[in-house]
């Protein structure tokens, strides 16, 4: 039996590896599953899947959410949330996907990594507003000013 967001999304190729994509509309503000993988406490730990999950923690994400990419337009976000054991102690954070849009069957769902200056690459998301770089908004001037760039 597939789990909910197995019925609601599929992983499949792009371009430059893989992508999630719809297996039906999907209505805006829909959440669309649990993203599961491995904690790991490290402060120094980085990849390109892992998610930050505030302190020293990142999650490493197991498909398909590991395979969502970037957009500077992106139709979907990760929802983080505070969690605690029952005993009240802290556990780690729990992230979901949820919809910004809505999402039509075969379409890719993307999020903003919103990475800081420091990890920035090239983007290459194809949107109207792309800001050139894989980068927060916020960061975006950061990145411009000490490497005397220019959006796109």
């Amino acid at each position: 039996m597939m789990s909910s967001e197995q019925s609601l999304v599929r992983v499949g190729k792009v371009p430059f590896g893989k992508g999630v994509f719809a297996r039906k509309d999907i209505p805006a503000g829909m959440t669309i599953g649990l993203v599961e993988g491995r904690v790991i406490d490290d402060p120094d730990y980085a990849t390109s899947y892992c998610i930050d999950l505030g302190g020293s923690l990142s999650l490493e994400p197991r498909a398909p959410f590991r395979y969502l990419n970037h957009c500077c337009s992106p139709n979907s976000t990760l929802c983080i949330a505070e969690v605690t054991y029952p005993d009240g102690t802290p556990a780690p954070a729990e992230v979901t996907v949820e919809t910004l849009t809505i999402i039509p069957k075969g379409a890719e769902l993307t999020i903003d990594y919103c990475w800081s200056a420091y990890g920035a690459i090239k983007c290459l998301c194809g949107s109207p507003v792309c800001r050139g770089w894989v980068v927060s908004a916020e960061e975006l001037p950061k990145l411009l000013q000490a490497n005397n760039l220019k959006v796109g």
